[in-house]
């Protein structure tokens, strides 16, 4: 028992020494200004690409059931007690017709983001030098487009696989967790494919894909829990910002949570470039001893 006990201690102190540079990063100010930076982006960014994604499904594809999964989605991040009616503002702010400037204008919005996210990961990973604002741009339309493309392939996944399932089993219609499930089985996924497509392209500068795949899996798994921490504290933090914050509730929370998603995905780049530096200080060959 003495033995076993020796052992899991020793083990925790190993895993305590491999995450303690990570956690003394994330007590950095430095860290604290660009977590802040990408929560603000994301405030500004999310409701553009919302419109983005409805507006394709709607008026491009003109699929209902695609359209629908975007508003499971949205009731699965936000809680029922967030009283905002996205399919209403949303049905008065989506033009007619498919209008090709203005959502390019929307994703040139949403794209904020990763501005912020670059200067991050290039601190990360020892990069001295930050890529100029167009070339950032450039960077970052193609990162939106992929991100958001792999977001409209999971919408299109659960849509089309609830058709199909209904169809087999219609018992299942109007059952709220089995669209749930199924926007899971595809969302995570997508949103670990996003993450890896992130910290390898994003940093100007060349980064190991083999270092950042698994910290994708693990950033993307957090993420999803981060979620449900958020549905489990809502009651009481809504309480609070209601009674600190008045109207600017909504955005006040929105913030909140994108600032706790932005210091977990700056720790994972952390972390992956952190363990790159120990491979190569291992691979290294040793230097030879001066004889005197």
């Amino acid at each position: 028992m003495l033995l076993d006990f020796e052992r899991v201690q020793t083990a925790t102190a190993g895993h305590y020494r491999q995450w303690r540079p990570t956690l003394r990063y994330l007590m950095e100010t430095e860290v604290h200004v660009y977590a802040f930076a990408m929560a603000a982006n994301v405030l500004l960014s999310f409701f553009p690409f919302l419109i983005v994604m409805v507006s394709i499904c709607r008026n491009l594809l003109q699929w209902k059931a695609a359209e629908q999964a975007i508003f499971l989605a949205l009731n699965d991040y936000f809680p029922a007690e967030f009283q905002v009616m996205f399919r209403s503002y949303l049905g008065w702010q989506i033009p007619r017709g498919f209008q090709l400037t203005s959502i390019m204008l929307l994703l040139f919005t949403a794209n904020g983001v990763f501005e912020p996210l670059e200067v991050a990961l290039n601190r990360a990973w020892g990069i001295k030098t930050n890529r100029s604002f167009f070339r950032n741009q450039l960077i970052s339309l193609g990162l939106i487009l992929a991100c958001g493309a792999l977001v409209l392939t999971s919408f299109l996944i659960t849509g089309l696989n609830q058709r199909i399932w209904k169809d087999l089993f219609p018992e299942t219609t109007g059952d709220p967790w089995f669209g749930l499930m199924i926007f899971k089985m595809a969302a995570l996924p997508m949103t670990i494919t996003a993450l890896f497509l992130v910290y390898w392209l994003l940093p100007n500068g060349k980064v190991s894909k083999l270092r950042v795949a698994p910290v994708a899996v693990v950033v993307g798994v957090l993420l999803e829990v981060l979620k449900y921490v958020n549905l489990l504290t809502w009651p009481w933090l809504n309480k609070k910002l209601v009674r600190e914050m008045g109207p600017f509730v909504h955005s006040s929370s929105i913030i909140l949570w994108a600032f706790c998603g932005s210091m977990i995905v700056l720790a994972g780049a952390y972390w992956a470039a952190q363990r790159n530096l120990r491979a190569a200080a291992e691979a290294a060959p040793p230097v030879p001893e001066v004889q005197v």
